[in-house]
């Protein structure tokens, strides 16, 4: 029996963690929980940058196989494109990877848990989590993760267990009901696009009449601006608006929405649950 299986005040706390791929958020998270105690047994990666990113976050880590990492893990973080989770699920599901007891959380803003369902019928305990931050794919995530929300989403006997993971990673649990999560990740998309588009505008239009390093000149108006916005919402100031602007200027980011690739729906990778 998976440790994972036993009832919550039976577990040592400390858990055998696979993650299954290796973009920006999944490696992140993965450090996050290590940093709590938890031992990663193994991460999936594909493309070759992100096995660099593997590599160079995780050096330690073996790079496995899917079904590998799942067969090994008592939690296992799905961190891939949305568009690709339900597949991913249905088919280890097909092949009886899936094991009694074992936590399965992905991170898709848009799905609650019932597109953990074939892993539930398995025996799994299926936890959403997203956290609402935009990942850079390094270490300076976990600073920025004990400054973030999570939205959690997972049934009422194991939320408790979805909770405590997000505050070992520092972040802040808001449970999202799973009827809710196409408005939350509606309102994530909506946020994390119109603030890059404002910003591309903006410093496009100053640097059309000649003014130098536009994202600099705008970066204070732009932040008290934001911040005032958040604090009239009920933003706590705790919340890092200027990490979060950061991002948003020009030439921050290798990867930008709507930069044409072949899966890239203009609304980002941190958006598709990557």
């Amino acid at each position: 029996m998976l440790p994972s299986a036993r009832p919550p005040s039976q577990r040592s706390g400390r858990l055998g963690l696979g993650i299954v791929g290796a973009g920006r958020v999944g490696p992140v998270l993965g450090l996050a929980l290590a940093g709590a105690g938890h031992a990663i047994v193994g991460i999936s990666a594909v493309s070759d940058s992100s096995r660099e990113r593997a590599q160079g976050m995780l050096p330690y880590v073996p790079i496995l196989d899917v079904p590998t990492v799942v067969e090994r893990s008592e939690l296992v973080i799905l961190a891939v494109p949305e568009a690709e989770l339900p597949t991913l699920v249905a088919g280890l599901a097909a092949t009886g990877t899936w094991q009694p007891g074992q936590i399965v959380l992905h991170t898709a803003p848009g799905f609650g848990i019932d597109v953990l369902a074939p892993a539930a019928a398995a025996g799994a305990i299926p936890l959403a989590v997203h956290p609402a931050l935009e990942f850079t794919g390094t270490s300076l995530d976990l600073t920025r993760l004990a400054e973030s929300y999570f939205a959690v989403t997972a049934p009422a006997a194991v939320l408790p267990i979805a909770q405590a993971l997000v505050v070992e990673m520092g972040g802040e649990p808001v449970v999202v009901a799973e009827a809710d999560r196409p408005a939350y990740a509606e309102a994530i998309a909506t946020a994390t696009s119109f603030s890059r588009s404002i910003v591309d505008q903006s410093t496009g239009l100053l640097h059309s009449i000649g003014v130098e390093n536009p994202g600099s000149f705008l970066s204070s108006l732009i932040r008290s601006a934001v911040d005032n916005a958040l604090t009239r919402a009920g933003a706590p100031t705790r919340l890092g608006v200027e990490e979060v602007l950061d991002a948003l200027k020009d030439g921050q980011s290798d990867a930008r929405p709507g930069d044409g690739g072949p899966h890239d729906d203009g609304r980002g990778w941190f958006l598709r649950g990557e």
